[in-house]
């Protein structure tokens, strides 16, 4: 019979065997869930199709000049999506601090600006590998008069005797900020304030409204050229490193963005992106157009045309200002080789129709393409329920035809693709066929050779989402 002391450590054995199982158990579940979320991040981004990413709209990183996107994150947001294969979509939000949570909801896949690399943002995302350096410079008016009325001119941190410096509010830079006030001995009071932009601040130096501001080096030397009574020579902190951030979940989408960024081809694209961005003067002549999205207030000449006559279809009048620059640039006067004219680039049957020609006025030549747009929703099945693949539907069929969409349609239903959805469904049958394909048929072939602009549609919603993000709706 065993003793109890036999019985207890046999008892005891057992128990630390379940325990350690437990643990093991535990352990795997963990492991298996952490590469679950790895497959996660790009999961989403490929069952969606579309890469979506948090951006800053300033006068270097994201912008629209005479109707046209333009920014060096976006310009690498553009080169990253080819190269994952999918589309992208910019949001915008002023308040810094709410992009760290929407990045953690993973209401975002990424935030492409530049992000300083810190080891207190090391705790809160990952970072891709760097993307550049840049460094903090003071932002002040130049010396003018001797009398005292203007502040006083910091030549050196040291100069600074508890004089309030207004700063962006700026979470993933605080650690930047922190390390400026030491360098200042604490007497220097950075004031951070929310819902402005670093061009805000800048114009409030010049103007007279507030005395200092901190700014990156490379956007302070734009702003310079424009504002010409600003200083910027003092920097005030070390360069750093910057780069993209995504969720610390995010390991799969991290492992591509740096894979993508070790890529030879991406090397030339970053300095080409850089050259013509930070080392463009052109950009500080874009200040005194109406048409830049930083300080201007317009998009187009033609915005009220635009806004009038975009209700007779039910659009948002960013999204016939897309279609117009599409077709023209929002050139009046422009005839194609195949002599479509105007800013709706109408062809000559149809412009004859709305009895208009590129000698017409702008509004005249936009209500004819209104109409038009009308006309081919009114052709459009009503079963097509879903507003933006209505949107779509039509914007195809101003491309290349009714007739075309039409047959398109059918030839989904036949291959069992849904009639009612463009991307992926029937955009498939005008766009995405070989000859190798067994529903080919050779009554496409001259189509295909005739159809030149493929991404029609998709390019029109990809600019109108940017109309979205810098022009108010009702601006």
């Amino acid at each position: 019979m065993k003793r109890p002391k036999q019985i207890f450590s046999i008892f005891r054995s057992l128990l630390l065997g379940i325990l350690l199982l437990f643990i093991i158990l535990v352990l795997s579940l963990d492991f298996f869930s952490r590469e679950e979320e790895k497959k996660d991040a790009l999961h989403r981004i490929r069952e969606r199709g579309v890469l979506i990413a948090m951006a800053d709209k300033n006068t270097l990183d994201y912008f629209i000049y005479r109707g046209s996107p333009m920014g060096y994150h976006l310009s690498l947001l553009e080169s990253f999506s080819k190269f994952l294969g999918v589309n992208f979509r910019v949001i915008v939000c002023k308040d810094i601090s709410k992009q760290y949570y929407y990045l953690e909801n993973n209401a975002v896949d990424l935030i492409a600006f530049s992000i300083p690399v810190t080891w207190e943002g090391k705790r809160r995302v990952h970072y891709s590998e760097p993307l550049g350096k840049a460094r903090l410079v003071l932002v002040q008016r130049r010396p003018v008069t001797s009398n005292g009325s203007e502040p006083k001119y910091i030549t050196s941190l040291k100069d600074f005797s508890g004089d309030t410096v207004v700063v962006r509010q700026n979470d993933f830079m605080e650690p930047i900020y922190r390390s400026v006030e030491r360098s200042a001995g604490r007497k220097v009071v950075l004031k951070e304030v929310q819902g402005v932009s670093n061009e805000d601040l800048v114009a409030g130096v010049s103007d007279g409204k507030i005395s200092y501001t901190l700014c990156q080096e490379e956007l302070a030397a734009v702003l310079k050229q424009h504002y010409e009574n600003i200083d910027i020579s003092l920097a005030v902190s070390s360069a750093y490193d910057y780069g993209w951030c995504v969720n610390r979940n995010s390991d799969s989408l991290l492992t591509i963005i740096n894979s993508w960024l070790s890529d030879e081809a991406t090397g030339k694209e970053l300095r080409r992106s850089n050259s013509e961005i930070f080392h463009n003067q052109r950009i500080a002549g874009f200040f005194n157009s109406d048409f830049f999205s930083v300080t201007g207030g317009r998009l187009s000449p033609y915005d009220f045309e635009f806004k009038n006559l975009s209700n007779l279809v039910r659009w948002d009048w960013r999204l016939l200002a897309s279609l117009v620059y599409e077709e023209s640039n929002f050139h009046q006067g422009k005839i194609s080789e195949r002599n479509a004219t105007g800013l709706m680039q109408l062809m000559p049957d149809i412009a004859e129709k709305y009895g208009v020609d590129s000698s017409s006025t702008p509004l005249q030549q936009i209500s004819a393409g209104v109409k038009y747009l009308k006309y081919l929703d009114h052709l459009l099945p009503e079963e097509i329920l879903s507003p933006i693949e209505r949107i779509n539907f039509v914007l195809a069929s101003y491309n290349v035809g009714i007739g075309r969409i039409l047959s398109a349609r059918e030839k989904a239903v036949k291959y069992g693709r849904d009639p009612n959805k463009w991307n992926g469904g029937v955009d498939y049958y005008l766009l995405r066929r070989s000859k190798n394909e067994p529903n080919y048929k050779p009554d496409t072939t001259l189509f295909i050779q005739d159809y030149k602009t493929e991404g029609f549609v998709d390019n029109i919603l990809s600019r109108y989402y940017h109309y979205r993000n810098l022009y108010k709706e009702s601006e």
